[in-house]
């Protein structure tokens, strides 16, 4: 469903202060018992038994790592088994590793959340509004409908262009995030996405498509405001100068395009706990450790709902979830969830392979859900 669907949801919820006495996960996180925090520890242990083996769950499938933070403290940390190969690759039954937490996770679209603070940081320094008209080349044409297009437009997936975002190969013609990422586009995703065609008006209920494409194009065009248009270096650098290492997550890794195009969309790597982090920074409003790393109100603009969609709802790039206590987060492939709880500061990650299919990312959410609830509401 596409349209506006949130007049009757809860208001959003506050966003809670990091506890006193509680040091910020910059270098290392404070750990803590869960019952000596007040969590039912025992439905806690028995719920990510569940969630984290080394046979895969036939619903919620093989989880690679999963941790949960409660009040800034990092309280459960698992670790399971992960095929050995490129998450992309298609080849028939891997090897198995155990990982630990050195090793790197893949976002898939949880990056898309990651972009959208990359925009509120340059917002933040009055490069552009969400107002204004993004500054794609390909749409130059002063005829041609989608110069109109604006950064919230894409942040929202409501820009009017045409897109099929879903991996199953069911015809001859590819879908588009397909073809983007792993086809004819992938060694220039947003130039590819930018070649959609205008389909209705921007701005617009109905023109809510949940789009890859979308995300790269605004990746490609923030790096051309920001004067490092395909240099991937230089914005690989800003990015972690400006969001990644004042919270602690310095060794992330981006991937680029060989276009030099930051893959806002689908690549980010990082460790489980870095996960945790950027789940706290969101959680914590953008605040970390005295410093305002995206500007007041930024993330009150990616978790407001706007868009139903496969029974939760889209915001900015970031997704909420229909629930009293307002949990909020990043959604990736496959079941990635770094998903925040703010009426009991919880922050929940999930990494793995999940089903696709809209049945196991509900379970997969409700499972989630079950773990949040074993803390108790602030």
């Amino acid at each position: 469903m596409n349209d506006d669907m949130t007049t009757d949801l809860p208001p959003l919820r506050p966003l809670p202060d990091q506890p006193a006495g509680v040091p910020w996960p910059t270098h290392a996180w404070a750990s803590a018992a869960p019952e000596t925090l007040g969590a039912d520890s025992g439905g806690l242990a028995r719920l990510l038994d569940e969630l984290v083996g080394d046979e895969p769950h036939p619903v919620l499938g093989q989880t690679f790592a999963a941790a949960v933070v409660h009040r800034g403290r990092l309280v459960a940390e698992r670790y399971g088994l992960r095929p050995v190969r490129d998450l992309r690759a298609l080849e028939p039954n891997p090897p198995l590793e155990r990982l630990d937490a050195t090793s790197e996770l893949l976002s898939w679209s949880m990056a898309k959340s990651l972009t959208h603070l990359a925009v509120g940081v340059a917002v933040g320094d009055g490069r552009f509004t969400l107002s204004d008209p993004v500054p794609e080349p390909a749409w130059s044409d002063p005829d041609d409908p989608r110069r109109a297009i604006t950064w919230d437009d894409l942040l929202t997936m409501r820009p009017g262009l045409r897109w099929r975002e879903e991996y199953v190969i069911d015809t001859d013609q590819l879908p588009d995030v397909v073809e983007m990422l792993f086809g004819r586009g992938a060694g220039d995703t947003a130039g590819f996405a930018a070649e959609a065609p205008w389909s209705e008006a921007a701005g617009q209920p109905d023109a809510y498509r949940y789009s890859s494409g979308s995300t790269n194009i605004v990746a490609a065009n923030l790096q051309r405001t920001l004067g490092l248009d395909g240099d991937a270096e230089g914005f690989d650098r800003w990015v972690h100068d400006r969001i990644l290492d004042p919270i602690g997550m310095s060794d992330t890794r981006l991937e680029f395009d060989a276009a030099g195009t930051f893959v806002g969309s689908s690549y980010v790597h990082t460790t489980l706990q870095n996960w945790c982090r950027f789940g706290l920074l969101a959680l914590r409003d953008g605040r970390w450790d005295g410093m305002r790393i995206v500007p007041e109100g930024w993330m009150e603009h990616g978790r407001r709902p706007r868009s139903a969609d496969k029974g939760i709802f889209h915001g900015a790039h970031w997704w909420a979830w229909d629930q009293d206590q307002g949990p909020f987060g990043a959604h990736g492939f496959e079941g990635q969830r770094v998903i925040c709880f703010p009426t009991r500061d919880v922050v929940v990650v999930r990494l793995g392979k999940a089903p696709d299919s809209d049945d196991a990312s509900e379970r997969l959410n409700a499972h989630i859900t079950s773990i949040a609830d074993c803390f108790p509401e602030l």
